[in-house]
Parts: structure tokens; sequence; C-alpha cells
């Protein structure tokens, strides 16, 4: 129940530009395309898709990580999504 009070407060918000509302977005796209690919496993364009968000997110989360670590922090626990390792 944190994460769908969390998404209300951040879509909630007139920024729709900030990084945070963007790696939400995204997060709710990633979610739906691992239902549908659960369903399709050979709809390999919906992979694609799939993996070019993933790297989408993963960039936006390393910008945000290098900006402000402990909203960062916070951000990640709410989403309830693992840490991306930094290189």
């Amino acid at each position: 129940m944190v994460k769908n009070s969390f998404i209300s407060v951040i879509s909630q918000e007139e920024n729709r530009g900030s990084v945070e509302f963007q790696i939400l977005s995204l997060t709710n796209r990633i979610r739906k395309l691992s239902s549908h690919l659960e369903l399709h496993r050979k709809d390999y364009l919906s992979q694609r898709g799939l993996r070019k968000i993933l790297g989408k997110r993963q960039r936006l989360l390393s910008y945000l990580s290098k900006k402000n670590r402990m909203h960062y922090k916070e951000l990640i626990n709410q989403l309830g999504i693992r840490e991306f390792k930094t290189r």
C-alpha cells in the first residue's frame, strides 16, 4: 500500500518533468510490460521496448544517485525496486 500512496503523491505534483516522476512513470510501464510478457513470451518487440525502458530508468537512477543520494535511497525503497550497481 505504500507504493500506491507514494505514486498518488508524485502524480499529483505539477512538475511532471522531474526525475522522480519520470522514474515513477517508467516503473509503471515496466510493470505493465512485464505482465504482458508473462502471457506473450515470444513478443520480441515488447522485449526490446522493455530493455530500452530499463536502460532509460537505470540512467535516470544513476543521475539521481549522483545528485541526491538520500532522495535516491528513499525513492528506491518506496518503489520497491533494487539498487542498480554503478560502474
